[in-house]
């Protein structure tokens, strides 16, 4: 027996835990309960332990305890559907039915395949003679029972955001049942979970293939499509699901997004107005409808929009941050107080305190105490960085890749590839050195469409990549050299379809997805004629600017001191490649020339694009377009001075930025 403990004691978690269910199956409560406060002792904040816990407690009758125990997990895991179901149990025990009820329709909202909560609330629906909702649960508890028990369990574990054992389920049954499509259709969600997204995409297309009038994949068809930026795409599945049934809310905010990417802004304005005419407290509803407002200029009705969001969910950190990224808005006392107040509350979700930091950190800096908004960004970047995967090495073998497969010879051995068009204008570098500038001059231009930082080429990237790429051994960019020069005019071909729909009758338009720096042996190779204008600013101030802005995705190297410094000085080496082997292809521009001499600027600008020049381009903040980076509202107003020496208030503490950075800083003139 005394072995049989310490084996017990010592095994693995998992197998301990594997145990107490057991011990449950058999009957066994109070052995399983005593095993699982044993647990406790060592993982307390286990969630799996603390459920077991609980639902020992309760089979033991004691649910006061289980209770207790419940509210312990809930401050861990407050999303998790057992936690709401097992609670659901206790109140059932006690004869609470409206308690039950609440519980139980919290957790079936967070995991609809539970078929223990659906018997339950069929049970209570009719003791309380709601006769209606009880045939409503009564159809979940068949729809469950059709379904195959692996899709079932592995629903449950996606649910609860347990993606690994889902996908292992998952992946198992099909390999054994086939065309399952609730399965494809699982398996599709979890690689957009993900952002596996392009397997989804050919998995979603499978299953409406199989069944085309499945509406539910339709919609996620389009999610998917959503987030791989294919808007024009996912705005046409949205239209086929609104033809089916025009008032449904899901199918409507998916659509106004859609049309937010193509830079249908009044369309989405407009449905946006629509949706919250029947969801008033919809907090995000009036995030989107303000991002879209501010997109537009109309900054006024995006503040209103931004304080209606915070008002219906008072710890929203995405709405308070947004009112700060504007750059313009200054903060009440008040609004601190309650930013303060929500960013120290243990209940704030994670990525809500991560804002809330940001927003905090512009709002002292806006009052001048340094220190305390030096604080406060610090720890929004801290709190980033940790939910980050970022490997700056990554970055720096794509660039060495660069350096050795684009070479001059190889550039002359592949002269005269690709589409010929001139159209495309790219302005690359670093986020915040001033792109949104040179954009906001260039569409300023009679000749020149503005459109926003596009998603094509990195899109064309990922294609090069292939599937499940090793980013140690990367397959590009030496794949570049293995095209030939049918599918080189073939990808600029693309490129330029692929555009068309962000764009209107101009002759030429820009691409302003800054990371592109890293592509431009690609661009070259696909789009000879292309435009590429460098946007460059001094380094200690660019890198700044970047540790104090949080973006809505993307540019991950911006969350730390090392990170940002690193990639700096890796741009620096790519633009130095570029300028020796496509000499005279590139223009580059620094920021701090173009406050200084904007007129000059402009002209040299024009010049290399084959511009004419026009004096709305020096004019530039009186264009009314949609701008939708952070600099939005900075470009709306003549050009000013005080953004270039900002970082030298925060001098006492960017002594690490500086040595990270080395000779950066004089290499970057």
């Amino acid at each position: 027996m005394n072995a049989m403990a310490t084996d017990s004691t010592t095994a693995p978690l998992e197998r301990r835990i594997r145990r107490v269910h057991q011990l449950h199956a058999d009957g066994q409560h109070a052995q399983a309960l005593q095993a699982v406060q044993s647990l406790a002792a060592e993982a307390p904040d286990h969630v799996e332990v603390l459920y077991l816990m609980a639902r020992s407690q309760r089979y033991l009758g004691q649910i006061d305890d289980a209770l207790h125990t419940l509210a312990r997990l809930e401050q861990v895991r407050p999303h998790y559907s057992r936690l709401h179901e097992e609670r659901g149990h206790c109140h059932v025990v006690r004869r609470d039915a409206p308690r039950a009820i609440d519980a139980l329709l919290r957790a079936v909202n967070i995991n609809p395949a539970l078929p223990s909560s659906w018997k339950l609330l069929e049970g209570l629906y009719r003791m309380t003679g709601d006769d209606a909702n009880a045939a409503m649960a009564a159809s979940h508890v068949a729809t469950l029972k059709r379904l195959a028990p692996e899709v079932v369990r592995a629903t449950g574990h996606f649910s609860d955001g347990e993606l690994e054992p889902a996908e292992q389920i998952i992946r198992a049954y099909l390999l054994k049942a086939g065309n399952d499509v609730e399965a494809m259709r699982l398996l599709a969600r979890i690689g957009l979970a993900r952002d596996v997204l392009e397997d989804a995409q050919v998995l979603l297309e499978a299953v409406l293939r199989i069944v085309p009038d499945y509406r539910a994949a339709r919609y996620d068809y389009a999610c998917v499509l959503l987030e791989r930026h294919l808007y024009r795409h996912a705005c046409e599945e949205a239209e086929k699901l609104l033809a089916v049934e025009p008032d449904q809310l899901d199918y409507q905010a998916l659509y106004a997004s859609a049309s937010v990417g193509l830079g249908e802004h009044d369309r989405a304005i407009s449905l946006y107005r629509q949706l919250l005419q029947k969801m008033p407290d919809g907090a995000d509803l009036h995030l989107s409808l303000a991002h879209s407002l501010k997109t537009q200029g109309k900054q006024a009705e995006a503040i209103e929009a931004y304080r209606n969001a915070i008002a219906a969910r008072a710890d929203f950190g995405d709405a308070y941050w947004s009112l700060a990224n504007l750059k313009t808005y200054r903060f009440s006392d008040d609004e601190i107080a309650r930013m303060r107040t929500a960013e120290a509350a243990s209940a704030t979700q994670a990525v809500d305190r991560c804002h809330l930091c940001f927003a905090l950190g512009k709002a002292f800096e806006d009052r001048g105490d340094y220190a305390e908004s030096w604080r406060y960004y610090s720890q929004g970047n801290a709190l980033k960085r940790a939910q980050s995967r970022y490997r700056a090495e990554i970055i720096e073998i794509n660039t060495r890749k660069q350096i050795e497969v684009c070479t001059r010879e190889f550039f002359a051995s592949r002269a005269g590839t690709g589409d010929p068009g001139p159209d495309p204008i790219f302005i690359v570098g670093l986020p915040r050195s001033g792109s949104t500038l040179i954009e906001q001059i260039l569409a300023s231009h009679s000749c020149v469409e503005g459109t926003h930082e596009l998603g094509e080429i990195p899109r064309m990237v990922l294609d090069l990549q292939g599937r499940q790429p090793d980013f140690d051994h990367p397959r590009y960019p030496g794949v570049l050299a293995d095209l030939t020069p049918g599918e080189l005019l073939e990808l600029g071909k693309k490129y330029l379809r692929d555009t068309r729909i962000y764009r209107g009758d101009k002759p030429y338009f820009i691409d302003k997805m800054p990371n592109n720096f890293r592509h431009l042996g690609l661009i070259r190779l696909i789009l000879p004629n292309a435009k590429i204008i460098d946007a460059r600013r001094e380094p200690v101030a660019c890198c700044f600017s970047n540790l104090k802005q949080l973006f809505a995705t993307g540019q991950e190297f911006t969350y730390s001191v090392e990170d940002i410094a690193r990639y700096y000085r890796t741009y620096l080496d790519a633009m130095e490649h570029w300028d020796q082997v496509l000499p005279g292809r590139i223009l580059r521009v620094q920021h701090e020339d173009v406050v200084d001499d904007l007129e000059g600027s402009v002209r040299r600008i024009l010049d290399f694009c084959g511009l004419p020049f026009e004096t709305s381009c020096l004019e530039f903040h009186q264009t009314a377009r949609s701008v939708r980076t952070a600099s939005s509202e900075q470009v709306r107003r003549p050009i000013f001075r005080d953004g270039l020496d900002q970082w030298t208030r925060f001098e006492p503490w960017l002594g690490p930025l500086k040595e990270a950075l080395g000779d950066a800083r004089q290499r970057y003139r």
